[in-house]
């Protein structure tokens, strides 16, 4: 195991990271830009350096200010946390090339990965269904017209080296298509530092599945309980849940071996995540990797009883998977909701200032990963993204009811956020009955809707409270049998029942 870490990250992302290595007894340095030194990943690491300017490019992108540091604290690893460097490929050479270990997949799987039309390419000479669209990136606008035209409309623009819902845009008409390819270029251009598009067949309505999994770089890989991420706003997630209420298990187990199909594929090592979107008719259509560790993946931790970044050092440090696809199991269920900071109800403009006072929510099955503390800063050259709630429940409706009652907990002053939404997203008709899709938000007007009046009462809280004593059946997915030793056994195994291996 490492015995000294940079975590190459900020915020919660990087509070994060640090629990893990205080755990495995691992010590830690953190960088800072200018507007981040009193920030909480900083007061919680051992060590702690500057890296200059707020400007991401000029500090956490910065691959050249982070080897620098790493150099000077003498750190034989890094851990990327997500987003900023975790999926460049160059950075990750870099580290290779110092001779510190980058807790992450190689750089070849990085260059594979990064390029959307590449994965596609690779999706689909294995067998796995993509949707039709472009061979081949995109940079003039004619192309675009020309095969979105033989897709036929409606289609869906994307750009080919970014993900995050950055550089995407829906054309509904050809007489859209060329403002919106050059918004979506320029978009891209300026978020990934390069442009260029393809062009794909938009489903609508269509539901978003992810699977995670976990590869050791010696051929041993297994994917984990499947994530429903069909809550969105602008095609960036905003509420995360496990299992999927629109999937069976022979279903479950198919999308499953498309997953591994696709780790083997670009021989995966450490933690990533093949996406997915399921049409109405229920068939999958691939999407993307994310070769890294994703924003949601304490839902998963909460339903498979695994520490993902504990996963991610061991196999970083040589250590294999100690279990195979029958020793994964998945217990009850695990709903997160993302906490941006920004006013819903006037356009989700960005909320920035000074937390002036904070109560998280807590209790039974309830987790929330934050950076926040009373008296921080929370500016504008950061991702909106402050916290994350997590509830963990017997079953989904469980996991419902306890995160009403967390939102409810949850109280922050100094900067608005969309808890309110939240409150009225999972309170709705369609939402309780888990009629779920990508654009539910746009269909169900939640955003344009929710008002204080959908916010519970503390005599509804108490009865919520209550009526978890009869939540619904306990649910358990066995994804295998036969549950690994320490660090990943599960005290629920003799409870699980039989999964066919894949």
């Amino acid at each position: 195991m490492f015995s000294k870490v940079l975590i190459a990250n900020r915020g919660e992302a990087a509070v994060r990271v640090i629990r893990t290595c205080k755990v495995l007894g691992i010590k830690t340095v953190a960088v800072f830009s200018d507007v981040d030194q009193e920030s909480l990943h900083v007061k919680l690491a051992d060590e702690s350096y500057p890296l200059g300017p707020p400007n991401p490019e000029k500090s956490y992108s910065n691959g050249e200010k982070v080897l620098v540091v790493a150099k000077e604290a003498a750190v034989d690893a890094i851990h990327p946390g997500y987003g900023y460097l975790s999926e460049d490929p160059s950075f990750a050479s870099a580290c290779d090339e110092a001779g510190v270990k980058f807790v992450g997949p190689s750089p070849r799987t990085l260059e594979i990965t990064e390029n959307k039309i590449a994965c596609r390419k690779l999706a689909r000479r294995v067998g796995v269904p993509t949707l039709p669209g472009s061979d081949e990136i995109l940079h003039d606008v004619e192309e675009a017209l020309s095969l979105a035209d033989e897709i036929g409309y409606p289609v869906i623009l994307k750009s080919a080296f970014g993900g995050g819902g950055r550089g995407i845009r829906e054309v509904t008409k050809k007489s859209e298509l060329k403002d919106l390819f050059a918004r979506a270029n320029r978009e891209a251009e300026g978020t990934f530092g390069k442009g260029g598009l393809f062009v794909e067949r938009l489903i609508k309505p269509a539901r978003h599945i992810e699977l995670q999994f976990i590869s050791d770089g010696r051929g041993k890989a297994v994917y984990l309980a499947e994530r429903e991420c069909s809550i969105q706003r602008r095609h960036q997630k905003l509420l995360e849940m496990t299992p999927s209420p629109g999937l069976e298990d022979t279903t479950r187990k198919k999308v499953g071996r498309y997953a591994l199909t696709i780790a083997r594929s670009i021989k995966a090592e450490n933690v990533g995540t093949v996406e997915f979107l399921m049409d109405a008719d229920g068939n999958f259509h691939f999407i993307e990797v994310n070769a890294r560790l994703q924003v949601e993946h304490p839902i998963t931790e909460m339903v498979c009883d695994l520490d993902l970044v504990e996963t991610q050092f061991r196999i970083a440090s040589g250590e294999g998977l100690p279990y195979s696809q029958s020793g994964v199991a998945a217990r009850g269920a695990a709903i997160e909701c993302r906490i941006n900071a920004e006013d819903p109800a006037s356009g989700f403009t960005p909320s920035t200032g000074t937390v002036t006072d904070l109560i998280l929510p807590s209790g039974p099955g309830i987790r929330v990963d934050t950076a926040l503390y009373p008296g921080c800063q929370v500016t504008e050259y950061y991702d909106s993204l402050i916290a994350k709630v997590i509830s963990s429940d017997r079953s989904l409706e469980g996991a419902r009811r306890r995160m009403l009652l967390a939102l409810r907990e949850f109280q922050i002053g100094g900067v608005k956020t969309t808890i309110p939404l939240h409150q009225a997203l999972i309170t709705s008709t369609p939402f309780v009955r888990w009629k779920l899709s990508t654009d539910f938000l746009e269909r169900h007007s939640i955003a344009e809707e929710f008002a204080e009046d959908e916010t519970l009462s503390s005599l509804e809280s108490v009865a919520i409270a209550a009526a978890l004593i009869h939540a619904g059946n306990h649910r358990i997915t066995q994804l295998g049998e036969g549950l690994p030793a320490p660090p990943y056994e599960s005290p629920h195994e003799e409870e699980s029942r039989s999964y066919d291996a894949v």
